[in-house]
């Protein structure tokens, strides 16, 4: 799994420089799902065609939690969807890439979320889709601990063991933290797997850091049942003062923190000065643009 260690490194890189140039982001949710993720889409797990998004029997994936979504925009940028250089846009006048996912616009994403809550019962529809017509295809989902206080989620808990979805398996990033303070001290949550147990689904728990466990949790399949990853994580995962922080839930660090964050992540002044050289011509034409006005 040394191979995958070195994507999900690469992948938080992305997603700090991501929100370097965007001017701020969901650094810690995406921090804490980069494992996940990397696994994913590098892990041999998920079927899928960067050349052909829309090929028909691909599997899907889709990000609940879409606050998240700097670290699937690294993931789908490195996997050969589009070019890295889009990263440096996100979130600039005439980009596609915004603070929240938006399917048809970016090739590889299958929803648009944002509004948590959504993407269970968005999911769910598509593997009742895929089951009707007897398609070979696999629905994963990540949702965030905080999301699943939304009643929604709830309504799709019960549906998917209902309908018997064996073809979804959905992981939910538990890092017990969501914007504003620990999970439990906001809506009381435990015990989480024994919920889901309850009402139907098979229930795997695992270390959401360990490449090898995240791996077998993806790999499981129960007939009948859809699957529930527990997946435990850090928030912030990957930069020391960001981890098991709340107010990481959305801030950018300051000159003093600059410094240790490079360090932990591996970055170099040249990682920056690459993705800025990659915004020159964009820059250049607004320059002139303002000029010719």
């Amino acid at each position: 799994m040394s191979e995958i260690s070195e994507i999900a490194k690469d992948i938080r890189k992305k997603i700090y420089m991501t929100a370097h140039y965007a001017g701020g982001g969901h650094m810690g949710a995406s921090f804490s799902m980069a494992d996940i993720i990397s696994v994913l889409y590098f892990g041999n797990v998920l079927r899928y065609d960067a050349k052909n998004p829309e090929w028909e029997e691909r599997d899907k994936f889709i990000l609940s939690k879409g606050h998240a979504c700097y670290a699937l925009y690294a993931a789908l940028a490195k996997a050969g969807y589009y070019p890295e250089e889009e990263l440096w846009n996100v979130g600039k006048p005439g980009s596609k890439f915004g603070g929240h996912p938006k399917m048809h616009d970016i090739p590889g994403v299958e929803a648009s979320t944002g509004a948590l809550g959504h993407g269970l019962s968005f999911a769910i529809g598509i593997a009742y889709a895929n089951k009707r017509d007897k398609k070979d295809s696999h629905v994963y989902v990540v949702l965030g601990d905080g999301e699943c206080q939304e009643g929604s989620v709830w309504e799709g808990a019960l549906s998917a063991p209902t309908l018997g979805l064996d073809n979804m398996t959905v992981i939910v990033d538990h890092n017990k933290l969501q914007a504003m303070d620990d999970l439990e001290k906001i809506v009381h949550m435990k015990p989480f797997a024994d919920k889901w147990r309850a009402f139907g689904w098979n229930v795997v728990e695992i270390d959401g850091h360990d490449y090898g466990q995240i791996k077998d949790g993806l790999l499981v399949r129960a007939e009948g049942k859809p699957t529930l990853i527990v997946a435990n994580t850090i928030k912030g995962k990957g930069v020391s003062f960001m981890e098991n922080v709340p107010i990481w839930h959305y801030r950018m660090p300051n000159e003093e923190e600059i410094p240790v964050l490079m360090e932990e992540l591996g970055l170099t002044e040249a990682d920056l000065e690459q993705s800025q050289q990659a915004r020159l011509p964009e820059m250049l034409q607004k320059v002139r643009g303002t000029q010719k006005g």
